[in-house]
């Protein structure tokens, strides 16, 4: 297999770090420039980092985002480009940056895994294949929709859906991360010109600590984004959880994590039983996935659909959670009441992120993605 030189811009709960280990892996020379994904303190090799808040933060940026993408952003095979996130800088001063980037090497990709004005009108709009959002349930707006009009505002300015608009349409395609991702983009962009890539997990760096066959007190661990509660549901999981350990003091206990760094994060994962992640999705993001690789049972978003889409029929071993207090409730007390399943959904779990999601895989789509798009050229 050719090697490629590889730039991996913008990160994102460590997907992109991830993704390059198994593209180095493959023999891949791989460069990641990225701020760290705030809090998470992520490492890559070239720093976008805002050092201060304010305009002087933002000039300083500026300019060092400057110097790097006419000088050392440049040169390479293939740029992986992680949207409207991958610096913190106004609109108009991320386009210019991305502009640089664009003239100066092969293949642009856009690896689409956040929000974007797209993914908003989608979940919004009457044609939409999902049934329930962060942003609506069944038609209705939810609690984070009504209380979030400044950062719809926001997400509608011109200057920004101008910016959104460019990945899709100056790139030379889009590998969505998720489901729901991949949806979107086909409304979006060419079918030939669109790939699902998935969430990468290196699975070689992550040994399974399966739960004891029968454990004294489940434990369930929750991982909150402090300023994304009502976004991510965990408010409602969150309060589900805290019902559950009041009824049943004696059989669990609850671990509430919040915006720890990555590696102290990935501890209390390994120490929990089951992991409670977002609410409103179709399919396990990264927190859920790291569980699953750790064997633990997570709990998220496991639709029939998500199955279908990645064409798994016999495996599916997601705690599926909907935006019903009900269901999640009895949901988690389910699980607790029966500890002696848990193990067995856990192992299941590991072999699910080590077919679908495992690093090396991700890696391989991502690569057969570029030459398809090379090939097409």
């Amino acid at each position: 297999m050719k090697s490629y030189k590889i730039l991996l811009l913008g990160e994102a709960s460590n997907f992109h770090r991830c993704l390059a280990i198994g593209l180095r892996r493959m023999g891949h020379q791989v460069t990641i420039a990225s701020a760290g994904s705030g809090w998470m303190k992520i490492a890559r090799d070239i720093d976008l980092s805002r050092k201060c808040k304010g305009k002087l933060g933002g000039l300083c940026l500026w300019l060092k985002a400057l110097k790097y993408a006419k000088f050392d952003l440049k040169g390479f095979d293939i740029v992986s480009v992680i949207g409207n996130a991958f610096i913190e800088l106004k609109p108009n001063r991320t386009a210019r940056i991305f502009d640089i980037i664009r003239r100066n090497n092969k293949c642009v990709i856009y690896n689409y895994l956040g929000t974007d004005p797209a993914y908003i009108d989608y979940c919004f709009g009457k044609t939409s294949s999902l049934r329930y959002n962060e942003w609506q349930v069944d038609g209705a707006p939810t609690e984070y929709a009504k209380s979030a009009s400044k950062k719809l505002a926001e997400w509608d300015a011109p200057a920004l859906r101008a910016l959104c608009e460019k990945f899709y349409t100056d790139t030379d395609g889009t590998i969505a991360a998720l489901y729901e991702y991949y949806q979107v983009a086909a409304t979006k962009v060419a079918s030939d010109r669109l790939a699902y890539g998935g969430i990468p997990i290196d699975c070689k760096s992550i040994a399974p600590s399966y739960i004891p066959e029968t454990p004294e007190k489940v434990k369930l661990m929750i991982a909150i984004h402090r300023n994304r509660m009502k976004e991510k549901g965990t408010d409602r999981l969150l309060a589900a959880a805290q019902r559950l350990v009041a009824t049943y003091p004696d059989r669990c206990e609850l671990d509430v994590v919040m915006n720890l760094p990555y590696q102290e994060f990935l501890k209390r994962i390994e120490a929990s039983h089951i992991v409670l992640d977002q609410l409103y999705s179709y399919t396990p993001a990264t927190t859920a996935m790291l569980a699953m690789a750790y064997g633990k049972v997570a709990v998220s978003g496991g639709e029939s659909e998500f199955y279908d889409f990645i064409s798994e029929n016999e495996n599916r071993p997601i705690q599926n959670v909907v935006p019903d207090d009900n269901q999640i409730y009895s949901t988690l007390e389910n699980l607790v009441l029966n500890p002696d399943k848990l193990r067995s959904i856990g192992i299941a779990s590991r072999e699910f992120v080590e077919k679908h999601n495992d690093v090396d895989i991700v890696a391989r789509r991502f690569i057969q993605f570029y030459e398809q798009l090379n090939g097409r050229k």
